[in-house]
């Protein structure tokens, strides 16, 4: 588990980037899972050095997140 104080973004479409507040970051090395705080849905994304994330997947469960990994 990581620290949830972060910018995680998600890149689902061009042009409409979206802010998530995450409730809950899982790191595996450059990937992390963030669950926001207002959505049960679970997103993969990239784990920059500087802490942010960028996710670019959503998952409706943490079992499909976790073999999307």
């Amino acid at each position: 588990m990581l620290d949830t104080d972060r910018v995680v973004t998600w890149r689902g479409r061009p042009g409409q980037d979206e802010r998530l507040r995450p409730r809950i970051v899982l790191g595996f090395h450059g990937l992390c899972l963030v669950q926001p705080v207002d959505d049960e849905d679970w997103y993969m994304g990239s784990l920059y050095e500087d802490g942010s994330v960028d996710c670019w997947s959503a998952y409706d469960d943490l079992h499909a997140a976790l073999r999307g990994l």
